[in-house]
């Protein structure tokens, strides 16, 4: 594998590929730490573990697209609240796709006389999402 440009790189929410996307804001996982500095310490240092894990969510955005089936499923998903499988897939050079459980909690779109119509879109991650080799096919 080697490095790419991000050209070819897709979001499936559900089984539904998102159409019309120009910026996908990829996943943040980050760990809170938990002070374990106990009276005995004699280094003058705090001491830390790790504690729980926060994925953070997927922002997208892109154009707004009255056929896209992809665009229509994350509005249907934000007014459902349910829980849905996601994967974002890098091209073939890259060759790993990251997959995770989400709901969506935003969609909006925007209208300037001078642009086109965008759509704005957040997926907060539920759980741990992996990243592995992207499957054969």
């Amino acid at each position: 594998m080697s490095k790419s440009a991000s050209v070819g790189t897709t979001l499936t929410v559900g089984t539904k590929p998102v159409g019309g996307l120009k910026s996908i804001d990829g996943i943040d996982v980050t760990a809170d730490s938990v002070e374990v500095t106990d009276l005995a310490n004699s280094t003058g240092y705090k001491e830390f573990v790790a504690g729980f894990k926060d994925p953070g969510e997927v922002s997208v955005s892109g154009y707004m697209d009255g056929s896209d089936e992809g665009q229509s499923e994350m509005y249907t998903l934000l007014n459902s609240g349910a829980i849905t499988d996601c994967s974002i897939k890098f091209p073939t050079a890259i060759g790993k796709t990251w997959t995770f459980k989400a709901v969506v909690t935003e969609f909006k779109t925007g209208v300037d006389v001078s642009d086109a119509i965008t759509f704005d879109a957040k997926l907060k991650i539920s759980g741990a999402p992996t990243l592995a080799a992207t499957p054969a096919g």
